[in-house]
């Protein structure tokens, strides 16, 4: 009979046994390689895990970034940003207006941007207009403003049936454009960019080109349909004659040489040293004396040779228009009594001058019709623009437009405050100027 292979069963006492059983230094070695090698084995596959997180990690945040960026610019090109009237603009559109709208307000302000305040280097939107709106708020204001009558004017014009080829002008803009950028040694991609907005490219931005190509047309058309006739015009011209007459005249001016911390003491006695060599100077014209000589006699060192060149008639001023002149000189040149030949000292505290004048002539220079139909033509379509654009209300569809929640009354007030005391201070900056060089 065959023996059956039974599994052998271990006795207790055959377990005590093998568990007392010496191990030997090999078997000791082999022990802590078996170990060492599952440990390596657990190491290899954490490393494998971790690896494998980062990886995703890694392509996670790309794939986020790029994500976010696709998703940033097609709201920007296609998802509503804001709404004026029936019109609803993309971030790319409305960014073309506030870019346009900013570059012409720093161009046009240019000489009264330090007496403001403004910062271009930083971003406008830490930086104060008024005390309730930043320098980025006021742009978004006269943005919004801007947008609201190009559409208005837009839509007018289609309602009147005004058509217009915008394809002559744009193609004068575009080469514009690419000159522009070349002298810049910029891109044409990158000009847009940087001219009119992040999502820009010549092709997105050129309905907007010449949206606004087809309401300047419009504007146009209507300063030419609403120009006054000539009687309005001579009307207009018997009310406002200080402000288009024209005046010839000779004058000098002595100026106090003060220093920064001069005292009202000081400053008194300089002007009292003026005082006596404009009336001395006075005395001698009336006495006959030459104007020009007498310019000559009275000049500093680095003026002396201008009035020494009778080519230039260094002191005869000839055309001019109040608005160019000083306030204290103008009032008297421009008074209804002057006559050809009279003779004043005229003194300005606020320049810490005397004027030595001669008036020549007031006259009115017909060419200047054309500047008075221009004011009521423009005064007249303004009104009517005006109206248009009551009708177009601004939403805030992404909440970016932080000067609506301004109260209106209390942010116009300080703009205007601030904008007034700006012009005053370019004003007298002209005059001492313009007087300094005579």
């Amino acid at each position: 009979m065959a023996k059956k292979n039974t599994p052998e069963v271990k006795t207790e006492d055959k377990v005590q046994k093998e568990q007392n059983k010496v191990q030997t230094k090999y078997d000791r070695k082999m022990e802590a390689r078996k170990q060492q090698k599952q440990k390596d084995a657990r190491q290899e596959k954490i490393a494998r895990m971790t690896a494998a997180a980062i990886g995703i990690g890694i392509v996670a945040v790309i794939v986020i970034s790029i994500a976010a960026s696709f998703i940033r610019k097609n709201a920007a090109l296609n998802g509503a940003y804001v709404k004026i009237g029936d019109h609803e603009l993309t971030q790319l559109e409305y960014d073309y207006f506030y870019e346009t709208t900013v570059a012409n307000y720093l161009n046009s302000m240019s000489s009264l941007l330090p007496y403001m305040g403004l910062d271009t280097s930083r971003d406008f939107a830490d930086q104060q207009y008024t005390e309730d709106l930043t320098w980025k708020d006021m742009f978004d204001e006269m943005t919004v403003e801007q947008i609201k009558q190009t559409k208005a004017l837009v839509d007018d014009a289609a309602k009147a049936g005004f058509t217009y080829d915008t394809a002559a002008d744009y193609e004068s803009f575009a080469t514009s454009f690419q000159s522009a950028a070349e002298s810049e040694n910029v891109s044409v991609g990158n000009y847009y960019k940087e001219n009119f907005g992040a999502y820009a490219t010549a092709k997105n931005v050129e309905p907007f080109v010449k949206e606004g190509m087809l309401a300047s047309a419009y504007y146009d058309e209507l300063l030419e349909s609403n120009a006054p006739s000539e009687e309005d015009i001579k009307t207009y011209y018997e009310e406002n004659k200080r402000t288009y007459d024209k005046v010839d005249y000779r004058s000098f001016t002595f100026t106090a040489e003060l220093g920064e911390d001069a005292g009202e003491e000081e400053t008194s006695a300089a002007m009292d040293e003026l005082e006596v060599k404009a009336q001395t100077m006075l005395e001698a014209l009336q006495s006959g004396g030459d104007f020009d000589t007498l310019c000559v006699e009275n000049a500093s060192e680095e003026l002396k040779a201008d009035y020494e060149d009778p080519e230039t008639e260094h002191s005869l001023s000839e055309g001019r228009y109040s608005s160019s002149i000083t306030t204290v000189m103008g009032d008297w040149l421009y008074d209804e009594t002057r006559s050809e030949g009279d003779l004043t000292v005229l003194r300005d505290d606020a320049s810490h001058q005397y004027y030595v004048v001669e008036f020549v002539n007031r006259y009115y220079d017909e060419a200047d019709d054309a500047r008075i139909s221009d004011t009521l033509s423009s005064e007249k379509v303004s009104a009517y623009v005006a109206t248009l654009v009551e009708g177009y209300q601004v939403t805030d569809i992404k909440g970016e437009l932080k000067y609506l929640t301004i109260p209106q009354e209390t942010a116009e007030e300080e703009g205007t405050e601030e904008t007034d005391a700006a012009s005053q201070d370019e004003n007298a900056s002209s005059d001492e100027n313009e007087e300094a060089a005579e």
